[in-house]
């Protein structure tokens, strides 16, 4: 069983730019779609970015187009995130998954999560 694991996570000025890495323990993500959803306080889960295994396709949720990048290195999936806004702020999480074929993404592994404050 693959266990994910996210760093990247901490305080923003709105904004400012901030980046998240999910690395794998115990198994590989190559060749995985892997994606990122985040929880924001009272909230229930959200979709932000998926990618393909080989890097594409890349899909993202509405609110995070044009300003977050998903991209991925090897065994290593990043999260760029341009121009922070508060309303980003939630405990983002790294998934493996797969692609419905609409394209959706379904995750079947979780990291534990790591907070982006993002303040005014």
């Amino acid at each position: 069983q693959v266990q994910l694991v996210e760093t990247g996570g901490g305080l923003a000025q709105a904004g400012e730019s901030r980046r998240l890495s999910c690395v794998p323990s115990g198994r590989t993500i190559i060749a995985y779609v892997m994606g990122w959803f985040r929880q924001a306080p009272g909230k229930e889960h959200e979709f932000v970015a998926a990618i393909g295994g080989s890097g594409e396709p890349t899909t993202y949720a509405d609110s995070v187009r044009g300003r977050f990048t998903i991209s991925r290195d090897k065994n290593t999936v990043y999260l760029q995130m341009d121009s922070l806004k508060p309303e980003d702020t939630a405990v983002y999480y790294c998934a493996r998954g797969r692609f419905r074929p609409d394209y959706s993404f379904t995750p079947d592994y979780w990291g534990p999560g790591t907070q982006i404050t993002v303040s005014s």
